[in-house]
C-alpha cells in the first residue's frame, strides 16, 4: 500500500501528468482537497472511497490514511498545483513516516508556471532575469529571518507571490524600491480555470486595476522586468556559434546561458 501526494495542476483538469491521472483511476482511495481540486480531475476514478478533505483537520485526514494502510489500498492524495510548494504535504509525510506508511510524490504544474503561460511569457530572459523568486506574504503566520518580501526585493528577479492579493499595498510599497515604478507587474486569478481573468500593469498603476477587477483571494502576483520585455539578448541555446554536444561538429557541453 503506498499513499501518493498527486499534483493535480493549477485548475484545467488535462493540465495534469499521464502518471498523476493513471493512479486517480486506478487507487481504491482518493483524498483530494477540494477547495483547489476541481472534481473533473477525478473523472474515470474507480475508488471505493472518495473524500473531500477540505473540512478536515491533519488528524482526521492521517486516521483515513492509516485506516486505508491497514486495509492495503493505495490511496490517491491529491493537491493543487504542484504538492511541495505550498502544499501542506510535510505534516502529513511526519506523520507516514511515523506510521511506516510509504508514499510517493507525484510533481504537478505550479501556478506559477500556468500564469506564465496565460501571460504568453518567459520568466527567465537573457540579461534581463535568471532567477524566480516563489514567495508567499506574510500575513497569519511569519516568515522566516531573511525571507521578509524585502529582502527578496533587493535580489531584482522574477517574483511569484502567493496568498498576496489582499495585502497588494503592502506589497507594492515593498517592492517599488528595488523594482521601480514602471517594472511589469501581473495579478492572475484562477489561471487556468474556466473563470480566469488577470490584469497586467505597473506598480504604479496595479491596485488601481485590480481593486476595478475586484479580485479578493485565490490569486497570483507574477512581478519582474521579464514581463512584456521586448529588448533583451537572444539566448546562445540556438545561436549558430554556440557549441554544444547535441550540435554537429560541437567539441564539448557547455552551459545554454
Amino acid at each position: 500500500m503506498t499513499v501518493y501526494f498527486i499534483g493535480a495542476g493549477p485548475g484545467d483538469p488535462e493540465l495534469i501528468t499521464v502518471k498523476g491521472q493513471r493512479l486517480i483511476r486506478s487507487c481504491p482511495v482518493i483524498l483530494y482537497a477540494g477547495s483547489l481540486v476541481p472534481e473533473a480531475v477525478l473523472d474515470g476514478h474507480q475508488a471505493h472511497q472518495v473524500v473531500n478533505t477540505a473540512e478536515l483537520h491533519l488528524d482526521e485526514i492521517v486516521a483515513l490514511l492509516r485506516a486505508a494502510h491497514e486495509r492495503g489500498d493505495d490511496v490517491a492524495r491529491v493537491h493543487s498545483g504542484d504538492p511541495s510548494l505550498y502544499g501542506a504535504i510535510g505534516e502529513q509525510i511526519r506523520h507516514l513516516r511515523a506510521l511506516g506508511i510509504p508514499f510517493e510524490i507525484i510533481p504537478g504544474v505550479t501556478a506559477t508556471a500556468a500564469c506564465a503561460a496565460l501571460l504568453e511569457s518567459e520568466l527567465t530572459l537573457p540579461d534581463v532575469s535568471q532567477t524566480v523568486i516563489l514567495t508567499r506574504y506574510a500575513s497569519k503566520s511569519p516568515m522566516p529571518a531573511g525571507e521578509e518580501l524585502h529582502d527578496l526585493a533587493r535580489h531584482g528577479a522574477t517574483m511569484a507571490i502567493h496568498l498576496g492579493v489582499q495585502h497588494l499595498e503592502k506589497i507594492v510599497t515593498e517592492l517599488l524600491p528595488h523594482y521601480g515604478a514602471t517594472c511589469p507587474i501581473a495579478v492572475v486569478h484562477r489561471a487556468s480555470w474556466p473563470d480566469q481573468d488577470w490584469v497586467l500593469g505597473t506598480l504604479a498603476d496595479i491596485e488601481a486595476k485590480v481593486s476595478a477587477k475586484d479580485f479578493k483571494r485565490t490569486a497570483l502576483i507574477l512581478v519582474g522586468h521579464v514581463l512584456g520585455a521586448e529588448d533583451f539578448a537572444d539566448s546562445a541555446l540556438y545561436h549558430e556559434s554556440h557549441r554544444h554536444l547535441f550540435r554537429a561538429g560541437a567539441a564539448d557541453d557547455t552551459d545554454s546561458r
